[in-house]
């Protein structure tokens, strides 16, 4: 068990942000939320999955909604305790520990808040490896986990109660109801054991994310190459780099969807990269060939700093330059692939790994 300050959130916010391939809220916002709540409460004590009881019972918070939305309708934070306690009675027990749903920077940032404001350990692990747009496309979906019951709650002071027949029914029903509350929400769901945790998450998150934003910080302070530096944490290498040129962005059902141009720099000159996103960066083309999908992950950082940059946030003339990195393995087995493969999303192309 680790304690965790707020010293340590700004290179884990960072690596939060590059892990949720563009999408997963605002990193910074999310830094802001956990800072405030550390502050006033004390450090988080952080745990390693591998040393939870079995019978621990684990509840999850996240925001739900659309990431450009989240700009301009910022949390309070009170909505987090909300959702964790309408689904704590929902279920007539009290957790033991929190977790994050997902690799996002927002979302990644999001359970140090609720662990700090409710006095609970934090578990070093999530739902993803990344950041996807849909509460069904978890792990732990894979493994027969359901998402439900869950609660949503809103700044208004609204909690909202679920129990679905399956995970792609509480996405369709949540995914609503977020919309009525003005397109983001807090939610809790996925209540899981201690043993479900060590079966069916992706261990060393929180970890991984500090590791990633270390390295970055360090290579730019060092004037080294920071995107080469973030790429050899996640095993992955930069295809392309080049100036955004065009974005097209849309919200719509709950969603940030659109696609980014970029014209190619330096090695790339003359050439073109396409990424296409929904909330997450999904696709990237390379003068029309597909060089990376989803499952795998799609990274924009930063040329020069190595700073990630989130769909939302996306502007005419960045410099930016695309990481590609590999999937947790479970992503790329066909019932991963089925749940968060590119077909789901619509494209005809087939997967081939990074």
């Amino acid at each position: 068990m680790r304690e965790i300050t707020v010293h340590d959130l700004p290179d884990m916010a960072r690596g939060a942000a590059v892990l949720g391939t563009g999408g997963g809220g605002d990193p910074y916002i999310g830094r802001l939320l956990a800072q405030q709540s550390i502050r006033r409460n004390g450090p988080v004590r952080l745990v390693d999955a591998a040393a939870l009881p079995d019978d621990a019972v684990v509840i999850p918070t996240a925001f739900m909604g659309a990431p450009t939305v989240m700009l301009e309708k910022l949390p309070s934070g009170s909505e987090l305790t909300a959702a964790l306690k309408a689904l704590e009675d929902l279920i007539g027990t009290r957790a033991t520990h929190t977790v994050s749903i997902e690799a996002g920077g927002l979302n990644s940032m999001i359970p140090f808040s609720a662990a700090a404001e409710l006095g609970l350990p934090l578990v070093d692990a999530d739902g993803m490896g990344r950041a996807f747009p849909e509460l069904q496309m978890l792990l732990p979906t894979l493994g027969g986990v359901s998402a439900t019951p869950m609660a949503l709650a809103d700044e208004r002071g609204n909690t909202v109660g679920l129990r679905t027949a399956d995970n792609s029914w509480a996405e369709r029903l949540a995914r609503s109801a977020t919309i009525e509350m003005g397109c983001s929400a807090a939610v809790s769901l996925y209540v899981l054991t201690g043993r479900q945790v060590k079966d069916h998450m992706v261990h060393g998150t929180i970890t991984l994310c500090r590791h990633i934003g270390t390295a970055i910080r360090e290579a730019h302070e060092n004037h080294t190459d920071p995107v080469a530096a973030a790429a050899a944490v996640l095993r992955g290498r930069r295809v392309f780099q080049g100036k955004l040129v065009d974005v097209r962005r849309t919200t719509e059902g709950g969603f940030a969807r659109g696609d980014a141009v970029l014209e190619g720099l330096g090695p790339d000159l003359g050439d073109r990269m396409d990424v296409s996103f929904q909330n997450e960066n999904l696709v990237a083309r390379h003068d029309g060939r597909v060089v990376a999908s989803v499952p795998d992950l799609i990274c924009l950082l930063d040329t020069d700093t190595g700073e990630p940059v989130t769909t939302e946030t996306l502007r005419y003339g960045l410099r930016v330059s695309v990481v590609v990195a590999p999937c947790d393995p479970r992503w790329r087995t066909p019932g991963g692939l089925a749940l968060a493969g590119p077909a789901y999303f619509g494209y005809d192309h087939p997967y081939v790994p990074v």
